[in-house]
This record gives C-alpha cells, sequence and structure tokens, in this order.
C-alpha cells in the first residue's frame, strides 16, 4: 500500500510584510516525504522566505497551514528549528569569543568554578529525541570524538558538525539549515551530507536547506526551490540541472569589464603610500603553538617572498586560522614566536598597528566579530585603520578609495545602506572590499567567499586577479574549495591535523 500523503507545509497565495518584498504571491506545498534546497542569488530573499515559514512575519494576504503529524505538538516553536551559521560563537558570552586565540585560560576558568561548557554537556542535555539519535550521531558524523572538548575550542568544521546534532537531539518535525556547508573541507561536507540523509531516512524530521552554492550531494533531498528575480518556484532536483548557466556566463563576462575599468581608475586617480620593504615578506621559523595537549602547529618553517601568491590548505582543524592569526598578531602566542613580517621581527617594540598597517585582511572571524548597525561605508573604511568598528570621521581621501574600490566591486549602491539590513552574502562581500580598501602590500583571505553566490565569487576571483597583476602585491589565501582559487596562484603550502 502506498504512503499515505499529507502536506506538512501549505503556503497558499502568501505576501509577507518584511524587510524583502516579492514579486508574486508565493503558493508552495511540501508533503511528507520532500526535502527541499533552497537556492537564490545573494539578496534574494531566502533567509526572508525562510523566515516567512517560521510565521515571523505578518502576513499582507495569505495563509500558511501546518500538519506535524506524527508530533503530538501542534506548535510551530516546538516542530520547526531554523539553524544558521552566520555566527559560529552566538550562544556564547561576547568575551568568551576572544579565548578562540586564548585557550590557555580554559584551564583556569574551570579551576575557579567557571562554566566552560564541553559537547558532551550539552548534547545530553539537548536529548529529546532518546538515545538513538545520539548513538546515530557517534556513528555517523564522528561526535564521539568532540565529547570531552570545549565547545570554544572546536574548529569551525567541529562546531557546525556539533550545532546541527544540537538541533537533531530536539527532535523537530522540520529543520531549515541556512549554508550548512559553509567552511568545511570536502571530508565533512561529505560527511555532514551523509548524516543529514541519514537522518532523513530514519527518523520522520524534514529538511529545508538555504544555499548559495549547490551542493554536490544531493541524493536524499527532492525539490529545489528556486528564487528569482522576486519570484518563487518549486521544480524537482532531477530538472534543475545546469540552471541559470546562461544568466551566470553573462554576469561573469560583464564582471571581468567592470573590475579591468575599475583598476584601470584605480592606477589613474589613487595614489598610494608605498614603503620599501625587503624581498622576504614573511618568515616563520620553527612556530609551535599547542592548546592542552594537542599541537595546533608543529615546528613549521615557512618564507613567503615579495610577489608570491600563496594557497593554503589543510583539513577543519590544521590549523590554518591559527596561522594567520600569528601572522596578524591576533592571537597572544605570537609575540613568543619567531615572526618576521615586513622586515620587523615580532616582539622587538613595533605596535599591533604597525604590523596590520600593510596587511589586508578578511576572515569568518572577522565576520562575526562585525554585526554593526553603521553604513557600509564606515565598515569598509574601518578597513584603512584596522579597526572593528569606526572611531574617526571620514577623510575626504578616504571616500575617494572608498568609492573606488566599491566601483571595482560593482557595490556603489550599498554605501549608505545599513551594513545590518544586508543578505549575509552582501555583508561578507562588503567585508572583502574593507580587505582591499588600503591597496595592501600584503593580503590575506581566509575563506573569503563563505555565503556568496556564483557570480560574486567569480567577481571576486577577477578582482583578486587583477590584484595580484599590480607591482610587488603578496597573497594567502585560504579555501575549501579548489575551483575558489584565482589562476594567479603560484605556490602552495598544505598543513597537516595534528592528534
Amino acid at each position: 500500500m502506498a504512503e499515505t500523503q499529507h502536506i506538512l507545509l501549505n503556503i497558499d497565495n502568501v505576501l509577507p510584510k518584511g524587510p524583502y518584498q516579492f514579486n508574486k504571491p508565493i503558493s508552495l506545498k511540501m508533503y511528507n516525504n520532500e526535502n527541499w534546497i533552497v537556492y537564490g542569488h545573494n539578496g534574494s530573499g531566502k533567509t526572508f522566505l525562510m523566515k516567512t515559514i517560521m510565521s515571523s512575519y505578518i502576513l499582507l494576504q495569505g495563509q500558511i497551514n501546518y500538519d506535524f503529524s506524527p508530533a503530538t505538538s501542534n506548535k510551530i516553536s516546538d516542530n520547526i528549528f531554523y539553524l544558521t551559521f552566520h555566527d559560529q560563537y552566538s550562544s556564547m558570552a561576547g568575551s568568551l569569543y576572544q579565548l578562540r586565540w586564548n585557550q590557555g585560560l580554559l584551564g583556569e576558568l574551570e579551576s575557579e568554578g567557571g562554566s566552560m561548557p564541553k559537547v558532551r554537556d550539552v548534547l545530553n542535555r539537548a536529548c529529546k529525541g532518546g538515545k538513538k539519535i545520539l548513538t546515530l550521531l557517534e556513528n555517523k558524523l564522528d561526535i564521539g570524538e568532540l565529547m570531552d572538548k570545549y565547545i570554544i575550542s572546536l574548529s569551525s568544521g567541529e562546531f557546525r558538525r556539533f550545532q546541527i546534532a544540537q538541533t537533531i537531539l530536539k527532535n523537530p518535525r522540520l529543520v531549515i539549515i541556512e549554508n550548512p556547508y559553509i567552511g568545511l573541507d570536502e571530508e565533512n561536507r561529505k560527511q555532514v551530507a551523509d548524516f543529514l540523509q541519514e537522518i532523513i531516512r530514519s527518523f520522520p524530521i524534514q529538511i529545508i536547506l538555504t544555499v548559495c552554492r549547490m551542493p554536490q550531494d544531493t541524493e536524499a533531498f527532492t525539490h529545489l526551490v528556486y528564487i528569482k528575480n522576486g519570484e518563487v518556484m518549486k521544480m524537482r532536483l532531477t530538472e534543475a540541472k545546469n540552471i541559470d548557466n546562461a544568466a551566470l556566463l553573462q554576469e561573469v563576462h560583464s564582471a571581468r569589464k567592470q573590475v579591468t575599468e575599475g583598476f584601470a581608475q584605480l592606477q589613474r586617480e589613487t595614489t598610494y603610500e608605498t614603503e620599501k620593504t625587503d624581498d622576504v615578506i614573511l618568515r616563520l621559523n620553527n612556530v609551535s603553538i599547542k592548546y592542552g595537549n594537542r599541537n595546533i602547529l608543529k615546528n613549521l618553517d615557512w618564507e613567503v617572498r615579495k610577489g608570491e601568491r600563496w594557497a593554503l590548505h589543510g583539513k577543519n582543524g590544521a590549523g590554518k586560522s591559527t596561522l594567520l592569526s600569528i601572522i596578524c598578531a591576533d592571537n597572544p602566542q605570537s609575540y613568543r614566536c619567531d615572526v618576521t613580517l615586513l622586515g620587523h621581527k615580532r616582539g622587538t617594540g613595533e605596535s599591533i598597528w604597525d604590523i596590520k598597517k600593510h596587511i589586508g585582511f578578511v576572515s569568518p572571524e572577522i565576520f562575526r566579530s562585525y554585526r554593526k548597525h553603521i553604513p557600509v561605508e564606515n565598515i569598509i573604511a574601518s578597513g584603512l585603520y584596522d579597526t572593528i568598528g569606526l572611531y574617526k570621521k571620514i577623510k575626504e581621501t578616504d571616500l575617494e578609495k572608498i568609492s573606488t574600490w566599491m566601483k571595482i566591486f560593482g557595490t556603489g549602491q550599498f554605501a549608505k545602506r545599513n551594513y545590518m539590513e544586508l543578505s549575509d552574502g552582501e555583508q561578507r562581500l562588503m567585508l572583502l572590499i574593507r580587505a582591499f580598501v588600503k591597496n595592501p602590500l600584503l593580503l590575506i583571505l581566509d575563506e573569503p567567499f563563505h555565503g556568496m553566490d556564483t557570480p560574486t565569487r567569480q567577481l571576486a576571483r577577477e578582482v583578486i586577479s587583477q590584484y595580484c597583476l599590480q607591482r610587488d602585491k603578496t597573497l594567502i589565501m585560504v579555501s575549501h574549495y579548489e575551483e575558489d582559487y584565482p589562476p594567479c596562484i603560484t605556490n602552495h603550502l598544505t598543513l597537516i591535523r595534528h592528534q
């Protein structure tokens, strides 16, 4: 006998009132055997649609009906959970964020009666669906290896697995997951995809993923909900192959022309102070970083010469972000390491501002720290002073630099917008522009394309390539996607995860 079909979610001719407006009313039905991938460009309304499903907005017209059976509760809050990864440590107190690079304090906090949570404690408290789900998590997602770690000490990939596990343990009927693969290496992406498929097969839980980059593993998902030009369309995944390719090629061509013209203007109209530096931009001599009993970096020697463009590789937890935090002096242990940057040996009297003066830097940590309701041009201007936030009046010369770089990226329309009103992908693009705005000697990009749609990534790759064509510019870039690296890369360094 065929399985009885019921409609879990019925969005009937709905127009919600909120910060984004769709061009047409939305009508979608989610049956009990469906799992969706929601795809669209940055700012297309993906998050707005998900929050509409969560009943976060007043409806101007239409209605949404829910059937959560076999769950006993009819409450939306008991049955739909929304999981987003735009802020890795959002559940932690703001001051604890600094422990990412100050993990030596963990033992002190615990000995003084502090309440630093471990993975085991949080998952046991969250487990409402019985030990079967917890056992599945340990077997399929290797949660067991994380159980005795402090949450604050997890790498980005480890934290992702923990946070998905925590949500599933609450036994929801529908889980909405926003960009679940951000920051994960290929192995972890496959592991998370396998885990989600196992959840779908084994439990009465349905899943909606919202993505800006279509995942490779879509076996357990049945439909694509595609948002384009203010319209929402539902189709079977088998009908969605090569979607939007023609439009993408046109956007890529336009991006190349736009970037080339922008850099030509940069050379004509803007002068940047340059400084004579040694041929060796960066030298690390026998650098080791250890947290507790685990070596993050061990006896690392590395030399980066002027004009080289490095791709930094390594699995989650291999120490890539730690290494960059040493270079940028964000990690307190950097002052006991043998590091020479731009001719200055670390710890010989230079200030942190001297270190950062010639570096443009973007990272997931900066994105998580930058939750400020200020104009976008102020966000970008802060890159000229290496601050989180802007504490000086913007000079006219600063505005000229900001305008030039926003033109290169084709984002001039965002200059006066409130940063927090942008989508995550748009915010990340503004922070990438912030890294470029002083046309630095050394550009360090740690996972710069998180949350960006395909046209935006292609545009950014073109900007990076043009940057590297300038004389004596040096690049260090991290990505877990090989296709993200621009063709200008000349050197590779792969870090190995130590046990």
